[in-house]
């Protein structure tokens, strides 16, 4: 009797945010999963996810071309999840978005399997920010080395883990005021980390189109206004607005960027002057989640889930606003 196994994907940056949930929607499916990260030992927690075995944590910096080689043999499948939302130290935004991206699909290409990309809304590589250029550049270099390869574009992504929305109802709780930068009218477009998860278990499954650019959004387009009203009114707190101008939070962001951790950069401030959103083009060609026929979770069903933490008295906490 034959035993087939099943699929063994590779999954680099699998133990971040994003990549935890994609990796318990493989286990789901029954595949075997390669969590490819920098630091191992740090990954343990990912066990739970699967059955005994059906996880394998292993070490690979996109920086080591051997060590990227060594992840994608004998997998089925290659998913690409790294990436930064600032530099610091070797880690700088031409290196692991751009040369790391190549290098993964050069390593896919040579190991002769299908690759899923994630890049970002706003990707561009004639854009100021060094993020989205990067980013942009990416995409360029999956294309012209495996022109079938799947990019994935997600909206800022929310869910127990984000640095968007915990960050700003951490703020809430001991600043008496939240920062709108640019008077907070970007507009975004926050998509549930199950939900971008979900299409990328479905790049494994085969039911994506190859070479495809797929555009992630949420149901609602928000501005970054609503977005901390939102973060108040489930947390259950009344803090003031202060409009900062962008070219005073480029100051801000150019000082606080050093910090190891910075709560804004100036590349984050560029990225805020433009909209974060699906493309009129996705939407036509049904490169959405609606066009998978994925219904988007909406913030007012998950937020709550893991925002209760923030407020005054935790779960036992009424949301009138203190």
């Amino acid at each position: 009797m034959t035993i087939i196994k099943p699929k063994l994907v590779t999954v680099f940056g699998g133990s971040g945010f994003i990549g935890r949930h994609v990796v318990r929607a493989l286990t789901k499916r029954g595949y075997r999963v390669r969590v490819a990260v920098r630091r191992p030992d740090l990954a343990f927690d990912l066990q739970p996810l699967g059955g005994v075995g059906q996880i394998q944590a292993v070490q690979a910096n996109l920086r080591n071309r051997a060590s990227v080689d060594r992840a994608v043999a004998g997998c089925d499948h290659v998913i690409n999840l790294v990436g930064l939302l600032f530099e610091g130290g070797k880690q700088k935004f031409s290196v692991v978005h751009d040369f790391g991206a190549r290098a993964v699909a050069e390593s896919a290409r040579a190991a002769g399997v299908p690759l899923t990309h994630m890049s970002a809304i706003g990707a561009d590589a004639r854009s100021h920010s060094a993020y989205a250029s990067t980013k942009g550049r990416a995409e360029a270099a999956v294309h012209d080395t495996l022109p079938d390869a799947i990019i994935i574009r997600p909206s800022i992504v929310f869910g127990p883990e984000d640095d968007f929305f915990n960050k700003f109802a951490g703020m809430a709780r001991i600043s008496p005021f939240l920062p709108l930068i640019g008077g907070g009218h970007t507009r975004f477009q926050p998509v549930y980390v199950g939900d971008v998860a979900e299409v990328f278990a479905r790049s494994v499954d085969g039911t994506l189109k190859p070479g495809e650019i797929y555009e992630l959004g949420g149901a609602e387009v928000l501005t970054f206004k609503q977005c901390l009203e939102e973060v108040l009114r489930v947390t259950g707190r009344k803090r003031m607005f202060v409009s900062i101008p962008f070219w005073i939070a480029r100051i801000q962001g150019s000082i606080l960027g050093y910090l190891p951790k910075p709560p804004l950069t100036k590349d984050q401030v560029l990225l805020l002057q433009h909209d974060n959103v699906v493309s009129r083009a996705a939407k036509e060609e049904g490169r959405t989640l609606e066009g998978l026929g994925i219904r988007p979770q909406t913030i007012e069903t998950i937020l709550p889930s893991y925002l209760w933490r923030f407020r005054s008295h935790g779960q036992y906490s009424s949301q009138t606003p203190a």
